[in-house]
């Protein structure tokens, strides 16, 4: 347990609280339909997060910010392999389960967990022991550091693709290379990767026609409005309907069962509808405000470590909530991300709450 007097950053523990907080108010306001068109109780999905999510993710919190964050540099390497692990499971049968033809979760009885979530965090610790053993030099050298990084991110990308869930795989990949990037990576390298994970890209989305499509309604938002173009066409609705102010808290036409998913990956389109161009501007602003003190707090951990943790949950939250936002608003194609804090989901929530707990116990010992 850490031992240091120093207090901890709450205006850090503000702007999450106030996400996740945020995020519950939203459950419950787009949540209601769909929730009792489902499960014959309106508010289950409110019920759901707030017991699963929001007060587990309290106590994860709590934890992890009292233990001295160096404990999961010691434990990032049964960690990472546990999440590896949890991440085979989804596709044992009787264990995970298959839902819209992806298999994501893993059923422990009537509780369900999502392993993508786990090996977001796991990867961030494990990568930041492993890159800050390794030491700039080693890091640069394509054999001592590229190939490695890359095998690393190879074996936890393979086990995601294969779910599939596109979305988280690139969401680690941009996690992973700020990480590999601000650890001195040779710029070439990056270059390298990033082009490569173009190529990559391209072939996953010629594999798959269901990929295909979503890239054809990207370039074209009237492209089969009724089948694949349906639910971007539906999030620009909602957002394009609430204007400048919204249409009032509770007040989303969209909810009641055209815009699929409102409580999940489509619940900023839900946002500007019912609290319009300002309310969702608001939130835009605390993720960017949350990314920036996360990025503070990296600049003055007490050493390599920690500032590469840091630098991790920045991208992590500053990536998630762009392809996100991106996704909903035709920016680019549709992923089927969650909007983290404030989407449905326990998993997710208490995996960020643990990780703004960890940048708590940083911030606690930083060097200012």
């Amino acid at each position: 347990m850490s031992n240091t007097k120093k207090q901890f950053d709450k205006t850090l523990l503000t702007l999450a609280l106030t996400l996740a907080v945020f995020g519950l108010i939203m459950i419950a306001s787009a949540g209601v339909l769909y929730s009792q068109t489902r499960f014959e109780d309106p508010n289950y999905f409110i019920k759901h997060q707030f017991l699963f999510g929001f007060i587990p993710g309290l106590f994860f919190l709590y934890l992890f910010s009292k233990i001295d964050y160096h404990f999961w540099k010691k434990f990032s390497i049964p960690f990472f392999f546990a999440s590896l692990f949890a991440l085979v499971l989804v596709f044992i049968p009787g264990i995970g389960s298959d839902i819209y033809g992806a298999s994501r979760w893993i059923n422990l009885g009537s509780i369900s967990f999502q392993p993508s979530e786990m090996a977001k965090i796991s990867i961030i610790l494990y990568l930041a022991a492993w890159l800050e053993n390794k030491g700039t030099e080693k890091i640069k050298d394509i054999y001592e550091g590229t190939i490695p990084f890359l095998t690393i991110l190879a074996i936890a990308g393979f086990l995601i693709i294969r779910q599939p869930d596109t979305g988280t795989l690139g969401v680690i990949i941009m996690i992973a290379v700020s990480m590999y990037f601000v650890s001195g990576a040779s710029v070439g390298h990056i270059f390298g990767i990033f082009l490569a994970g173009l190529a990559g890209l391209a072939a996953l989305i010629m594999i798959a026609p269901y990929r295909m499509n979503r890239f054809l309604v990207f370039l074209n938002p009237e492209h089969d409005p009724q089948g694949v173009g349906y639910q971007i066409n539906q999030a620009l609705l909602a957002i394009g309907s609430g204007g400048i102010f919204g249409l009032g808290l509770g007040h989303s036409r969209q909810k009641f069962n055209y815009l699929p998913e409102p409580v999940g990956d489509s619940i900023f389109a839900i946002i500007g509808e019912e609290l319009g161009l300002l309310g969702a501007g608001i939130v835009v602003i605390i993720f960017v405000l949350l990314t920036l003190r996360i990025l503070k707090i990296a600049k003055a951990a007490p050493d390599n470590f920690g500032r590469i943790v840091a630098i991790g949950v920045a991208s992590w939250i500053f990536f998630q909530a762009f392809v996100n936002i991106a996704a909903v608003t035709a920016i680019m194609p549709l992923t089927g991300i969650s909007l983290p804090f404030i989407s449905y989901g326990g998993t997710s929530l208490i995996f960020l709450m643990a990780a703004i707990g960890l940048l708590l116990n940083i911030s606690k010992q930083s060097k200012i």
